[in-house]
């Protein structure tokens, strides 16, 4: 919608304050009373007083719940005669913050658009107004509003320009963060990270360009101010980002608070920046932040998610309290690094407490079964989850089921579950399946789940990388010549592997066969000798692994790049001797790499700890946590 230009932009008086001059309003406890007080303002002839309308209106709509009516705030508004700034404001700001998003923050705009042909809006405005543009998604008229700010001359007010930061940052199509969140459903205790950014209002994959040249511009910057920028950037994916800044806050005078922790976890989990998750966890105690159950929460999962689970139980059994976000995260942690019985034996105890278990509980006891092959407790669980808890299974825990057959090379009973299902499958469930039909060389059912998912999602790379793989391991090079041309042709392109490694606080990323990094030419040395070593020992690459026509030498030296190799590569010249490495890489580890990582782990005495898009792998003295069931 657009807003009428200002009509003379200058300053406008002070924001009024609730006046002495109505002692009767100051003692209104209930709307009940206030009516009261409206009809004796009409009597004695009040109601004509600009401020005392203006302070019954405050009263109304502004009231702490259960004493706001916001119906009687609109009544008094559009019965007061000539309704000055501190009246629209007053209105805008209840409406900005009413519970229903569609209405509220809607009808904030609306009025905001009327006050303009008649009334000039001041400083106090602007915040309010900025918030429903955030509230309702409206980039558009946020833009708008941002120019009216500077036509004012606010834009060097903190007050003002922290909220139009905010509006950048939370201010696109909140659809984005349920892209983001469901497009990583695999990542155990997601539930968590989506908790905590709510403290700070700002999901959304917002106009990050518009709100960091917003953020540079300003003099002063409050705590507020970073911690949007710093929440926005990590739950729209920007790790590095979010983390860089909150290295920068601590440079400045302005001191992280309990927000700016609980905004940053997020970010340190997903890059495995365990040493910066362990200063924020230091950093809390030494200011006395409290650890309650959200920052516990929040501290559980980054440390289960940067591979110290011992932490995390550590974390868990000190919070005072433990709701069941608290629970769910050491039960996702729990499963994330293969420790299913523990897991399952944490959800049958947060039962005994009394803790009603939700939909994500048992994601994650069911994920824990299926990382451990454990089909009869896992067919027990989902039998509790709808017999006993009374829970109606979604379509996670389906997925959950479907993996856990899957994996088990149960693929008939799988397909049959999901063709029986309540729910239509979904994308996430169908590759559950293709994966597993990989896994045990099942053409015939893969085949049929790969041609499902093209249609379905024909531009997800997922499928086809899949079907190409199968054709690959049978040789039948025709079928991946066929599926790659398909790719080429519909503009496809594979996700390249890529790993980080964090070594002295800093975080380093390798991508496959990417030698644009620092150090290459002692890595790649590194690379040949753990090469040497592994030949030594008897170790034949598997070349199955290279989905691509060549001959056995080239597929050797393709396989020696990747990622989660090279980091390892990095970690062994860049550490002292017997120095754990940890490693964290965006897509499952391959076969050849994880039976190299078990045996470099005993050649080079290190434990090496990698976390891939699924779950965790302890690799150390030739074996691995996962017992090579994942």
């Amino acid at each position: 919608m657009p807003f009428p230009l200002p009509m003379n932009p200058t300053s406008s008086p002070p924001q009024p304050h609730p006046s002495t001059l109505f002692p009767d309003l100051n003692q209104c406890k209930t709307i009940r009373h206030l009516t009261q007080v409206h009809a004796k303002f009409i009597k004695t002839g009040l109601m004509h007083d600009p401020l005392a309308s203006a302070q019954l209106l405050r009263h109304a709509a502004l009231s702490p719940p259960p004493h706001r009516d916001l119906a009687y705030a609109r009544h008094l508004f559009r019965h007061t005669h000539q309704p000055n700034c501190f009246s629209y404001n007053t209105l805008i700001r209840a409406l900005s913050e009413y519970d229903d998003v569609e209405e509220g923050p809607i009808e904030a705009l609306i009025l905001f658009s009327q006050m303009g042909f008649g009334v000039e809006p001041n400083r106090f405005t602007f915040p309010p107004v900025l918030k429903a543009c955030a509230r309702a998604g409206l980039k558009k008229e946020g833009k708008q509003v941002h120019g009216l700010v500077v036509k004012y001359g606010l834009e060097f007010d903190e007050f003002v320009v922290s909220n139009l930061l905010r509006m950048y940052v939370v201010c696109q199509e909140l659809e984005g963060a349920h892209m983001l969140f469901n497009g990583k459903r695999w990542e155990l205790g997601s539930n968590v990270v989506m908790h905590n950014v709510m403290i700070n209002g700002c999901v959304g994959i917002g106009d990050f360009g518009a709100a960091r040249q917003v953020f540079d511009k300003m003099t002063k910057r409050s705590v507020v101010s970073w911690n949007s920028m710093i929440s926005g950037y990590a739950q729209s994916g920007f790790y590095k980002e979010a983390i860089e800044l909150f290295r920068d806050m601590q440079m400045t005078k302005e001191h992280p608070n309990y927000v700016t922790l609980v905004s940053v976890l997020p970010a340190i989990s997903r890059l495995g920046a365990v040493e910066l998750g362990k200063w924020v966890h230091l950093y809390a105690e030494k200011n006395k932040i409290g650890i309650d159950e959200v920052l516990g929460s929040a501290l559980v999962d980054m440390y289960s998610k940067c591979g110290n689970i011992e932490k995390a139980l550590d974390v868990f059994d000190s919070l005072p309290q433990r709701n069941v976000i608290a629970w769910n995260a050491m039960i996702s942690g729990l499963a994330m690094h293969g420790q299913a019985k523990d897991a399952l034996d944490r959800f049958w105890r947060m039962e005994r407490f009394g803790v009603k278990p939700t939909d994500v509980t048992f994601i994650a006891v069911l994920s824990a079964c299926s990382h451990a092959g454990l089909v009869h407790e896992g067919r027990l669980i989902f039998d509790h989850m709808v017999r006993v808890v009374g829970l109606e299974p979604k379509i996670e825990h389906y997925g959950c089921m479907v993996d856990l057959l899957g994996r088990a090379g149960l693929l008939e009973e799988a397909e049959k579950l999901i063709l029986e299902m309540p729910i239509k499958p979904d994308d996430v469930i169908l590759k559950a399946l293709l994966g597993a039909c990989k896994k045990h060389g099942n053409i015939r059912i893969g085949n049929r789940v790969a041609r499902l998912l093209m249609e379905m999602v024909p531009h997800d790379s997922g499928a086809y990388v899949a079907l190409s793989n199968m054709y690959a391991s049978l040789e039948n090079w025709e079928g991946v010549s066929e599926v790659r041309m398909r790719m080429k042709e519909m503009e496809i392109k594979k996700d390249p592997g890529c790993s980080w490694i964090e070594l002295d606080g800093t975080i380093h990323e390798f991508f496959v066969e990417d030698e644009s990094y620092r150090k290459s030419k002692e890595i790649h040395l590194m690379l040949e000798d753990m090469s040497r070593q592994l030949s030594l020992l008897g170790y034949e690459p598997d070349t199955s692994q290279v989905c691509l026509k060549m001959d056995d030498e080239e597929k050797e030296g393709a396989l020696y790049y990747h990622s989660e190799k090279i980091a390892v590569a990095f970690g062994l010249i860049s550490t002292k001797p017997q120095t754990p490495l940890r490693v964290v890489k965006n897509l499952r580890i391959c076969d050849d790499c994880h039976s190299s990582i078990k045996l470099i782990s005993k050649v080079y005495n290190r434990k090496i700890i990698v976390r891939d898009r699924k779950r965790f792998h302890h690799f150390e003295n030739g074996s691995c946590s996962c017992m090579d069931f994942w």
